[in-house]
């Protein structure tokens, strides 16, 4: 299949377009270098343009940020929504039939917090795009080294063993999981043709990684 993913160079990111590489045709768009075999680079403006001529078959997205790494807001929602957004726009025009989005547990579109509320907005517009198929992968606090430095998450990595603890039954869609495992889980759910939108808690996420 071909495939195109954006967010290569990120924690899942990273992890994951070693995997897709093995087994299909990948095309990685970026900002800077992944390592992938073969990648388009440019500002995320440019990224339209860079699929133009490609035809696709599935895109990935595990791109994403923080308002604090991103400097501002309307910075921040220029990465993880119209940066999102125009890219599986673009995708959809080039073919692709299936889309998978790493988005957050408890995004909800009419959040009070405007963090999951932007997330929520992102997954309805992306399930409207006309995909034959879209997985949302919901992950709890993310484990794993970063190349940037999130105090809040770093706290959560220290105290990781005890949130597996409390954050049991339902809790459980908060609680820590490995990118790794993200990585592993987009992987498999790229093979699939069911049709419909599936979103993916810790839970099914484990599940798809046998874990």
């Amino acid at each position: 299949m071909k495939l195109a993913l954006i967010g290569a160079t990120g924690l899942i990111g990273r992890q994951l377009w070693p995997l897709l590489e093995r087994q299909h045709d990948l095309l990685v768009l970026g900002r800077r270098p992944s390592g992938a075999a073969r990648e388009k680079l440019g500002s995320m403006d440019r990224w339209l343009a860079l699929l133009a001529g490609e035809t696709l078959d599935v895109a990935l997205s595990t791109l994403g940020s923080t308002r604090k790494a991103a400097g501002s807001w309307a910075a921040f929602e220029a990465v993880d929504r119209h940066a999102v957004l125009a890219f599986a726009r673009a995708a959809r025009d080039r073919g692709a039939r299936h889309f998978l989005l790493v988005s957050s547990s408890g995004a909800d579109a009419g959040s009070r917090n405007a963090y999951l509320r932007l997330k929520g907005k992102v997954e309805s517009a992306i399930a409207a795009l006309g995909f034959e198929r879209v997985d949302i992968l919901r992950p709890g606090l993310l484990m794993g080294a970063r190349s940037e430095k999130r105090t809040a998450e770093a706290l959560g990595q220290v105290i990781a063993p005890v949130l597996r603890l409390v954050l049991r039954g339902p809790l459980d869609r908060y609680a820590p999981i490995d990118a790794g495992l993200l990585a592993k889980a987009m992987a498999e759910l790229a093979e699939r043709n069911e049709p419909g939108v599936f979103r993916h808690h810790n839970r099914e996420i484990r599940a798809l990684t046998r874990q």
